[in-house]
């Protein structure tokens, strides 16, 4: 009898486990959707699917990350309020073209010139009193937190209408404003300009609706701008840096090891994205060469002249877009 009811007891403990232990595993699976507006060709999107493969499988697939690319779920502007509100739980936010709607004085990431590369323009806004400032009122306002760097590459001009041999090429140029901080420069350059998201560039160019954009090199090439363009411009204007960022909310409400993963994956996959960004940008020049594409590198005389409209006008311009204070503290922090 007392050996029946000990097999009793055994099958009754093991029933009960049975029945509770599937729902503590699925308690402990969680899913999040990662939105990207890139092509899937695009270096942007190759790190964000290197980022979500990486953190399901480091996580043994208890979070499990699916990346959406081509805008599946939200455009490049919808992105931002898609995970501030929690539509989405991580997003790819192109910096420059999000965060100045929330605070304009991110607009110092767009000032031709400012910074010398994505580290100098990163230490601003992480390590200085005015950059830190305006990032912690940008992730505040927007629920959101910084997962990983994921940079779009440098930027630069190219044309399908002339060679860009100077300040005078620019005139009458049909050229695509994405950035309320570009208007200065094509009104200054007597270009006419013509807001477009980044789904319709192809179209327009193939019209003739455009001739001309500022773009990293890695984008004609993702999503075949190039065939439409044959010249472009040097120097680079500005560092174009994306970020995967999170919802806070959901981001806090995992456990602390599943924290730790993510974190650890963003810094490591974001130090490569950073490290090959510039390498791919050069190749993709070089492809463009082969194409029979033409790169200007301005000197002399007509770099003294470009440098000299950009001081003179551009940015006074762009600096009503921007509180004197904070330029002065990025300009501060660009002399050190």
């Amino acid at each position: 009898m007392k050996y029946l009811n000990k097999k009793i007891l055994t099958r009754l403990t093991s029933f009960f486990l049975l029945m509770i232990l599937p729902n503590t595993l699925v308690a402990e699976q969680f899913t999040a959707r990662l939105s990207g507006h890139w092509s899937p060709k695009h270096q942007s999107a190759i790190h964000s699917q290197l980022f979500a493969d990486e953190v399901t499988k480091r996580s043994n697939g208890r979070l499990k990350i699916d990346f959406y690319p081509s805008k599946q779920l939200f455009g490049i502007r919808e992105v931002l309020g898609a995970v501030t509100s929690g539509a989405v739980e991580l997003g790819g936010i192109v910096g420059v073209v999000s965060f100045p709607s929330i605070n304009k004085n991110f607009n110092v990431a767009s000032f031709p010139g400012l910074f010398d590369s994505y580290e100098q323009q990163r230490g601003f806004f992480q390590d200085s009193k005015m950059g830190k400032s305006i990032w912690s009122d940008i992730t505040k306002k927007s629920n959101s937190k910084l997962i990983m760097y994921n940079p779009v590459g440098p930027v630069m001009t190219f044309s399908g209408k002339r060679e860009l041999t100077g300040v005078e090429a620019m005139k009458g140029l049909k050229a695509r404003r994405l950035l309320k901080s570009e208007e200065p420069m094509w009104d200054v350059f007597k270009a006419n300009r013509v807001s477009l998201p980044t789904g319709e560039v192809y179209t327009a160019l193939q019209t003739g609706m455009i001739d001309t954009i500022n773009s990293p090199p890695g984008s004609i090439e993702a999503y075949s701008w190039w065939e439409y363009l044959q010249f472009a411009q040097k120097p680079y204007q500005y560092f174009a840096d994306a970020y995967i960022m999170a919802n806070k909310t959901w981001f806090d409400s995992l456990p602390d090891d599943l924290q730790k993963i993510v974190m650890d994956v963003g810094r490591e996959i974001g130090n490569k994205s950073t490290n090959t960004i510039l390498d791919a940008g050069e190749t993709t020049l070089k492809k463009f060469e082969e194409r029979g594409g033409v790169i200007t590198v301005l000197s002399g005389n007509e770099k003294i002249k470009f440098d000299k409209l950009m001081k003179d006008k551009v940015m006074p311009a762009m600096a009503d877009l921007i509180d004197g204070d904070a330029l002065k503290a990025a300009q501060d922090y660009a002399a050190k």
